[in-house]
């Protein structure tokens, strides 16, 4: 007998690319699973599907950094818990300092579907009950219609895993421009915000300063630091500058839609703006800005 859920959850995270550097991503989740009839005459009741399942995914994926170990390009070592990462892209080098739930370990060359399927595969195996004899899951992106951005970030004021330094999303952007649709300003947003780290200016600190692996080897001039302490722990970041932008506030979805509309309103001044941003898949925020009224 097989049972299946759509739409089970959303893996919001980021993970390390040789070529496009840390990437920020959303995948929909959907499960199959196969076995025998329980007590209750099901395969699993749909309601521990949801708590056993989705919490098992959500724990060692959402809103964690996927590190490809099995990589080239990957340095790795852990001290009790605390790891130090160094990567090298295409787009420069990334190094970390962080507790160790801010990683998920993917023992494969890359991150892509089949490999984070696979190791979602071994965890889910270790919690399901013994009358299930198979799980499949499907990995998968939301098609957008709108323009969309690969970003990647972390909330120290936040009590959730938000916190965690270097995790992301893949989020559409949707701009009117005095009440109508404006398909530039959204693949402006999706062009300069692609694959890009969004730090707060009061986390920027010198690269100097950052506790990295001794391996480390960067300047000012190639490189942004960042850090801070949060509930979890101590979180530190060194980003290729050009992979960066740098905001005056935090960046939460409804602080970073109003800074696309500030933007906005600075680049035109006498329209009005509505920027709908999305924080990955089905939920976001919305801001608005007037225009200066001329007289």
């Amino acid at each position: 007998m097989q049972l299946f859920v759509n739409d089970l959850t959303v893996i919001d995270f980021s993970y390390l690319c040789p070529i496009r550097g840390m990437v920020g991503e959303s995948w929909i989740v959907d499960v199959l699973l196969e076995g025998d009839l329980d007590e209750q005459n099901m395969v699993l009741d749909f309601a521990k599907v949801k708590r056993t399942i989705k919490n098992t995914i959500d724990d060692v994926a959402d809103h964690r950094l996927l590190i490809p170990t099995a990589c080239n390009e990957v340095r790795l070592q852990q001290q009790d818990d605390r790891v130090w990462v160094d990567f090298n892209s295409q787009k420069g080098s990334i190094h970390l300092a962080c507790p160790s739930q801010a990683f998920a370990l993917i023992p494969s060359h890359v991150v892509d579907f089949d490999s984070v399927n696979t190791f979602l595969h071994t965890a889910l195996k270790a919690v399901l009950p013994g009358n299930v004899d198979g799980v499949s899951l499907t990995l998968r992106n939301e098609i957008h219609a709108a323009p969309f951005y690969h970003y990647s970030h972390g909330l120290k004021k936040h009590d959730g895993n938000c916190q965690r330094i270097a995790h992301g999303h893949r989020s559409p952007v949707t701009v009117f421009e005095n009440g109508i649709a404006a398909p530039k300003w959204d693949e402006y947003w999706a062009k300069r915000w692609h694959d890009i780290y969004l730090g707060s200016e009061e986390d920027t600190v010198s690269v100097d300063s950052l506790g990295l692996s001794s391996q480390t080897a960067i300047t000012a001039e190639t490189h942004l630091g960042f850090h801070y302490q949060a509930p979890q722990g101590d979180f530190q970041l060194a980003m290729p500058i050009a992979c960066c932008d740098v905001l005056p506030q935090d960046t939460t979805v409804e602080l970073l839609a109003d800074y696309m509309a500030q933007c906005l309103s600075e680049k035109v001044p006498s329209s009005d703006f509505k920027v709908i941003a999305y924080e990955g898949i089905g939920k976001g925020a919305i801001a608005s800005r007037a225009g200066i009224i001329k007289q």
